[in-house]
Parts: C-alpha cells; sequence; structure tokens
C-alpha cells in the first residue's frame, strides 16, 4: 500500500460510521388509562401508544416526546398531558376542553 492510498484510507475512516441506535429505554408499546377529576369530558378512556426513539405515536392525532430519563410530554387530539414514565409503569395529569368548558385528570401506563 503506497503512502497516498493509506492516508485517504485514515482520512475517510471517521466518514464510515455507523450510525447509533436512538432507542430509548421507554421504547415500546403502551396501554394509556385516563380519568377525568373535574369538568364534563368523557369519565375514562384507553389509548394505546408507542414511543419509538422517544417520539409518542398512536392511532389519534398523537404528539409528543419521552426524554431519556421518562419525562412525558404528549398532546392527543386538543388535550395535553406531561408526567413521568418508571421502567414499565408511568403517570401523570392531563388537561383539555369539552364544548368550551375545562376539564382535567390522571392518567396512568402500563407498557406492554
Amino acid at each position: 500500500m503506497n503512502y497516498y492510498t493509506a492516508l485517504s484510507l485514515i482520512l475517510a475512516a471517521p466518514l464510515v460510521v455507523t450510525p447509533a441506535s436512538a432507542k430509548t429505554p421507554f421504547d415500546g408499546t403502551w396501554d394509556v388509562a385516563t380519568e377525568t377529576r373535574t369538568g364534563s369530558c368523557e369519565a375514562s378512556a384507553h389509548y394505546r401508544l408507542t414511543v419509538r426513539d422517544g417520539k409518542v405515536f398512536g392511532a389519534a392525532d398523537v404528539s409528543g416526546r419521552v426524554t431519556e430519563d421518562g419525562y412525558v410530554r404528549v398532546s392527543l387530539g386538543g388535550s395535553y398531558a406531561n408526567g413521568q414514565l418508571d421502567g414499565r409503569s408511568g403517570s401523570g395529569r392531563w388537561n383539555a376542553a369539552s364544548s368550551g368548558v375545562p376539564c382535567s385528570g390522571r392518567w396512568k401506563a402500563i407498557r406492554e
């Protein structure tokens, strides 16, 4: 191998890096149950949400993120929720408006 071939291999080496996996400790499918505590929103509901690479996905109009330490912030069809995941479970609070009247409650999640 000549000098120029060796030099070009050394210079090109940093460009041949395999992308790191963005998987987070909370990736997976979660069963989320909500309970209304105040207001006239539906008394309870269940959602199946998926966390992939720290982003939250679901069948409805869902967007949100989960941080590396499990803090959750999600919006779902005009409702907003935040809370904490810890291993295989989590909980938090949510708020929304039903016919313009505010309502709020708690949520709990279990990883499937």
